[in-house]
């Protein structure tokens, strides 16, 4: 056996240090490198220009593959509440239809003209907006303006398109209706928002069933519309030429008023759950929902850190109790949601049926002891180096940085917040976070509902105190 074979030998055979092992030193732990420099990002070239009918196009230049993302994002609320049922009806029918052709081109031939210089468009709608995104190769992007423009111009809604899409949207409903998180998302809407139009995230079968072209073709005149509307362009480009070409391609596309924005959903927040009997359930889903700021709140960067510290990132306290500890879900979390003028704070898990009440017991505990106690600095530094880490994973790609740009332009932020956003992450103290985690963390600010076998745990629930039963 040669030197070589035998220092490699000696080498398998030595005992693996462990990962413990391998973060420290002599002289303590090896300090870890920060996931993001803490003050503000690199200023993207960008332009904006507006159409004579209103609609924003804004570009941003992010090299890297040769790669242009689109995203148009059009306010799509319905004109009242009685109407919203059937506008969400219509909407997800329109959505799935207004690229599959016009008078003069056909499904296959858009999907083959923007194969052709690698592009692709996709369509979604929810209560506040209708989306068309997609991406193309750089040189593609005047067929994919183009073609952008036909369909926002001309779709066809051609009769058997309609009812091969809406079809299967009632199948793919009848299916999805059934689901607990499906259910349970659902109650958590109409406890909060009552007949706002925000509760109809999902349409029901019946009233898609009901949809015929003719009501796809009126909602499009109607809502879709440039006047409010904001599309933008990140990729490899020119800004200023992009934004002019794409602004041109797009001149025909008008409209008489503005597209519609949803109105602010009620603050009715607080007070009892809501129990909802799912009988033979053997889970429970338990949904909360409390205020929070905007965006544009000064305290929002705390709130950030503060809800991370709660249950936003896998490290989090509630995670850590009734995940980790106490075995009472596989999976926990809570996230903003952002509304027409208002934030919430959503809080969401599936339990046991017999840990239910436990486990609604234990999150009222770590509410309140948020809301009570300072975090440590290491929980706050923890969750400051996790959204630093994320936003930075958020704007690395020119997908993520389209998407999420195209989101706080929804919102009424803009490209400065995105840059500005770890500067004030990396200012937030301790006392920062547990005034954030007093006034926004309390649980008796916080309302929900909880889903399951109420045969089985409506004893518990009534013990503990704060749900209503049917």
């Amino acid at each position: 056996m040669s030197a070589t074979e035998k220092q490699a030998r000696a080498q398998r055979s030595a005992p693996t240090r462990t990962a413990e092992q391998l973060a420290r030193t002599d002289i303590g732990p090896r300090p870890l490198p920060p996931l993001m420099k803490q003050g503000r990002t690199r200023q993207l070239a960008q332009t904006e220009v507006t159409t004579p009918a209103g609609l924003r196009v804004i570009a941003i230049r992010k090299p890297g593959a040769p790669i242009i993302e689109v995203r148009l994002r059009i306010p799509f609320a319905a004109r009242s509440g009685h109407q919203a049922a059937a506008h969400a009806a219509r909407a997800e029918v329109l959505a799935e239809t207004i690229l599959l052709g016009t008078a003069d081109i056909d499904r296959k031939r858009i999907d083959t003209t923007l194969g052709a210089v690698g592009g692709g468009l996709h369509a979604a709608v929810d209560p506040q907006r209708l989306s068309l995104a997609g991406s193309v190769l750089a040189t593609g992007l005047p067929v994919l303006a183009r073609i952008l423009a036909l369909s926002l111009t001309g779709a066809a809604y051609r009769a058997g398109d309609v009812a091969g899409e809406r079809e299967r949207l009632v199948e793919h409903l009848l299916i999805s209706t059934t689901q607990p998180g499906v259910i349970a998302r659902q109650a958590l809407l109409r406890k909060r928002f009552g007949d706002h139009p925000a509760v109809h995230e999902m349409p029901s079968g019946p009233d898609v069933a009901a949809v015929g072209a003719g009501a796809v073709r009126g909602l499009h005149r109607r809502a879709v519309v440039p006047r409010g509307s904001t599309l933008v362009l990140v990729g490899d480009l020119s800004v200023k030429s992009a934004a002019e070409s794409v602004a041109q391609a797009l001149s025909s596309w008008t409209g008489e008023h503005p597209a519609r924005t949803m109105a602010t959903p009620p603050a009715g927040l607080g007070g009892a759950l809501q129990a909802v009997h799912r009988p033979g359930a053997v889970q429970s889903q338990i949904r909360l929902s409390g205020p929070a700021p905007l965006r544009s709140d000064p305290e929002y960067p705390a709130f950030q850190l503060a809800n991370l510290i709660f249950a936003g990132y896998f490290s989090s306290r509630l995670v850590e109790n009734i995940r980790e500890d106490k075995g009472y879900t596989y999976s926990a979390g809570s996230s903003a949601e952002f509304w027409p003028g208002r934030s919430l704070l959503s809080v969401a898990f599936d339990t046991n049926t017999e840990t239910t009440a436990p486990a609604l017991l234990e999150t009222r505990y770590e509410l309140a002891k948020l809301a009570l106690l300072a975090p440590t600095e290491a929980e706050v530094e923890s969750a400051r180096n996790y959204a630093l880490g994320t936003l930075a994973l958020s704007l690395s790609t020119q997908a993520g940085y389209a998407s999420t740009l195209s989101r706080l332009l929804g919102a009424g932020s803009d490209a400065d917040w995105l840059r500005e956003h770890p500067a004030r992450l990396a200012a937030v103290t301790r006392d920062d976070v547990a005034g954030a985690g007093a006034r926004w963390f309390g649980p008796t600010a916080f309302t929900g509902v909880v889903v399951g076998d109420l045969d089985r745990i409506g004893d518990q629930l009534q013990r503990l105190g704060g749900v209503n039963l049917p």
